[in-house]
């Protein structure tokens, strides 16, 4: 039950009819004095208000129903109002208590007044509407324009009561209007071209309007029909959108699958091409950059082509910088494949151990140059080729560039010129010197700094065959620079140093000649290090110059040229040379 008197049930609520609806359960008028909500109201006094309730002699029940309790403070305020002069109506009815809904014979207390009670207002008496002491009150259900009476709780319909639009004479509340909309009747009749759109359009209009009519009392008529077909319109043309959307995206798939199937492909050559093209690869290239390359050059016929070609085939990542000798209009993976062999690149390999007078012939034979040309190059052009700060100005030296052109592949061109590549040689060598610590070195083994760190590992290059004969033979060159070395007095006696000076690569070499040379370089004449290297070493020379054997050894002797012998005592290095000598024909 709310405060406004509204049951648990579905009729509709009516706040301007103060008559309709439920007046309780039992459906009595409101009390005398009081309208429908239960607020007192400013009639003058009843002279029968303050009268207790008296039992009424025909109904049985009058005596068990719950008294009004008394309010002194209405009384006061009854009391208070002013005389009109009204007489007073001795047969006014009592203020009644609510009444418990009685049944009889399955009928259900309307709110009338039985038959029995002998002060029931007359149809008549036109003052009979409730008002205190001017007569009865008026039966609101007796007359045929009179709303319907409210129904028992157990027998109301689940529909509520239709409510007469103002504009409609002829309704009739006692008939349940008839549900025509298609939700309910579950029809729908399409029209003559087979469109049954503009059927259910209108049928929801009428719908609407009827919803709205019922709801006009509780002050609503906003039309929800036609936000929810709005709503189902708006749901349309989002599902035409997809399908729509759905649809390009398929015409693209099967578009571009059946392109791709019949011109995907990219351009490419076929065979192995004709002519020779000379290419160049810079370091740090990727596979777009090399395609790129070769189809400037007309090796490749695409991009792409070379790409695919490179993801296919394994070694495909392995491409190093350099320069390549290809062929014109060559199949992407046949000039991938060339390009994978060592033997297509047009390099200039510069072996471990070669003197610089040796690297001087094959960049003259390499570049297509008159000999003797890069050596001049290499003289005239000594302090621009980028050597470091380290190298000795001792004047004895030879050469200022030997040991810094770096053995490597480098790659070279028809355009390419000796001082380019000579730069390039010394600048690989600087990279590579500066990631060895060649002034700890220095400090450790009481040398004269990198300078002849590097002169130790030229003539270890020079002398050794194996990686083991280049940890032992940089320990015999520390041994031998000692200065309590009383085997060889400090002389370290290599043959690799004398046929540097003379340019030459003997192993039979005569006493005589070797022990009167006066030359810097002959450590067989000179104690300690020669002026400066006399090779270009390799990267495991160097490392084994920095990292030589402890073992004591002494002397070493190669009886074949092919294995090097160490031995620690000088008794031990004679056996070995007199067997050299015999082998040789030396005296």
């Amino acid at each position: 039950m709310t405060e406004y008197g509204r049951g648990p049930g579905s009729e509709p609520w009516h706040p301007e009819d103060p008559l309709y609806g439920d007046q309780g359960w039992g459906g009595q008028q409101s009390a005398h004095g009081q309208n429908q909500y239960g607020q007192q109201q400013p009639y003058p006094q009843d002279s029968y208000a303050q009268q207790p309730q008296q039992p009424q002699a025909h109904d049985p029940y009058a005596q068990q129903q719950p008294q009004q309790p008394h309010d002194p403070y209405a009384q006061q305020h009854y009391q208070q109002q002013p005389d009109y002069g009204v007489p007073q109506d001795p047969y006014a009815q009592q203020p009644q208590q609510p009444q418990q809904p009685q049944y009889d014979n399955g009928g259900w207390d309307t709110g009338q007044q039985s038959a029995g009670m002998p002060y029931a207002a007359q149809p008549a008496d036109p003052y009979g509407a409730g008002q205190a002491g001017y007569g009865e009150t008026h039966d609101y259900y007796g007359t045929p324009e009179a709303y319907p009476p409210p129904q028992p709780p157990g027998r109301r319909e689940a529909a509520a009561p239709q409510q007469a639009p103002a504009e409609n004479p002829d309704w009739d509340p006692e008939v349940q209007p008839e549900e025509t909309h298609p939700f309910f009747t579950g029809t729908d009749t399409p029209d003559d071209n087979g469109d049954d759109k503009d059927d259910r359009d209108d049928r929801d209009d009428e719908y609407d309007d009827s919803r709205a009519s019922r709801r006009g009392s509780r002050g609503g008529n906003e039309r929800r029909g036609k936000g929810k077909k709005k709503s189902r319109n708006g749901c349309a043309c989002l599902v035409v959108s997809l399908v729509l959307v759905g649809g390009l995206g398929g015409v693209s798939y099967f578009g571009y699958s059946y392109w791709k199937d019949k011109f995907g492909s990219a351009p490419d050559y076929a065979g192995s091409g004709s002519g020779s093209v000379e290419v160049e690869i810079p370091k740090g290239s990727f596979g777009s950059d090399i395609g790129n390359i070769l189809k400037k050059k007309g090796v490749v016929k695409s991009v792409d082509a070379f790409v695919s070609a490179q993801s296919e085939n394994p070694k495909g990542k392995s491409i190093q910088a350099g320069v390549y000798l290809l062929h014109e209009k060559m199949s992407a993976a046949e000039a991938l494949k060339m390009m994978v062999d060592p033997k297509s690149q047009n390099l200039l390999v510069i072996p471990e151990g070669y003197r610089n007078v040796a690297v001087y012939e094959m960049v003259d034979k390499k570049l297509g140059l008159k000999k003797g040309t890069t050596e001049d190059v290499a003289k005239s052009e000594t302090s621009e080729l980028g050597l470091p700060d380290w190298v000795s100005k001792n004047k004895d030296i030879k050469d200022p560039l030997e040991g810094f052109l770096y053995p490597a592949a480098y790659p070279v061109t028809k355009q390419t010129k000796p001082e380019t590549l000579l730069k390039k040689m010394v600048s690989r060598a600087n990279e590579e010197y500066d990631k060895l610590d060649l002034e700890g070195a220095a400090k450790k083994y009481k040398l004269d700094g990198p300078w002849q760190v590097l002169t130790v590992a030229s003539l270890v290059q020079a002398e050794g065959l194996t990686h083991d004969d280049f940890r032992k033979m940089a320990e015999v060159a520390y041994n031998r620079l000692k200065p309590d070395n009383i085997a060889t007095n400090r002389k370290l006696e290599f043959d690799s140093a004398f046929n540097y000076l003379k340019k030459q690569s003997k192993i039979k070499i005569g006493s005589n000649e070797i022990r009167t040379n006066p030359d810097p370089y002959n450590t067989y004449y000179h104690a300690g290090l020669p002026p400066g290297p006399i090779s270009n070493p390799g990267d495991e020379a160097l490392r084994a110059t920095l990292n030589p054997t402890s073992d004591g050894w002494m002397f070493f002797i190669s009886l074949d040229g092919k294995k090097t012998q160490f031995t620690k005592t000088a008794a031990e290095h004679e056996k070995l040379n007199q067997k050299f000598k015999e082998q040789h024909g030396l005296g």
